[in-house]
């Protein structure tokens, strides 16, 4: 079993699971299914003695609904149900979802690194996985493309103690980045580690459901795949500054772990064990 989750490259079909029950906890996202309505959770309540769960739309409409089977999460059907009484205190939890450590200082950097495509991609790890990099000494540095990872690769001179696990953008069978990731390992072998996720962008690990769509749009060729999707958005997107403005926009939305897709996740916590192993 992988306990990092799907692998993109896997030739394996995922096992069907049981229809999950999901308490419903203020913030989550959901979609009635008879109307469709998506909205997030902003209260569950009793009406007429019957359970119910308001939802908050991007327009901050809201409507209520009763729990039960009959919702969607990030397109999976499941079974909403009352969130769990309050009882001890709860440990605090990093972004990341890991137990946070208190009092504790930021360890001094190691020799191994993660790298990244771009400074998008970067800040994205930093909000959501910062507190635990910090706590283990793990830097977080940007390429700017991959076409010359070897040549990085090369000047920074990998080996035990300084291992290199790298985050790579649209890493499907068949691309220019699977070749590249495979080149990467049979030359460098077990001291660098490329995974990747099969985004074209890493903006699109974003769940889409936390920029109010139900998915993310296709972008026809020949227009800028970043201007196209801020268009979609009805954001401006003209220059660059509008796509530094939107990404920030989309950042924001970010509030930890659960807003962002499996795929991205399984693989960055796998980067972390690599380089801190």
């Amino acid at each position: 079993m992988d306990r990092y989750g799907f692998d993109v490259l896997a030739n394996t079909e995922p096992k069907k699971a049981a229809l999950p029950r999901v308490p419903a906890e203020l913030g989550l996202v959901v979609e009635d299914v008879d109307t469709g309505w998506v909205g997030a959770i902003v209260r569950v309540e009793r009406t007429a003695g019957m359970p119910v769960v308001a939802l908050e739309d991007r327009y901050g409409k809201v409507r209520s609904f009763p729990l039960g089977p009959g919702f969607w999460v990030d397109g999976q059907p499941i079974e909403l149900v009352p969130p769990a009484r309050q009882g001890s205190e709860k440990p605090a939890r990093t972004a990341s979802g890991s137990i946070a450590v208190n009092q504790r200082r930021a360890r001094v950097a190691r020799g191994s690194r993660i790298w990244v495509e771009g400074r998008h991609d970067a800040e994205l790890v930093e909000k959501v996985w910062g507190d635990d990099l910090r706590i283990e000494g793990v830097v977080v540095e940007y390429l700017e493309g991959i076409d010359h990872l070897a040549d990085r690769l090369i000047d920074f001179g990998p080996g035990a103690g300084k291992q290199v696990g790298v985050l790579v953008d649209h890493l499907v069978p068949g691309s220019k980045e699977s070749r590249i990731a495979a080149d990467i390992h049979r030359q460098f072998g077990s001291s660098v580690l490329v995974l990747g996720h099969p985004y074209v962008d890493v903006w699109q690990a974003v769940r889409a459901q936390r920029l109010g769509l139900k998915s993310w749009p296709d972008i026809p060729r020949g227009i800028e795949w970043k201007r196209g999707i801020l268009a979609h958005l009805n954001m401006p997107n003209s220059d660059q500054k509008d796509v530094a403005n939107g990404w920030k926009w989309i950042l924001s939305r970010v509030r930890d772990y659960r807003d962002l897709d499996a795929a991205l996740l399984g693989r960055v916590e796998e980067l972390i064990d690599f380089v801190t192993q």
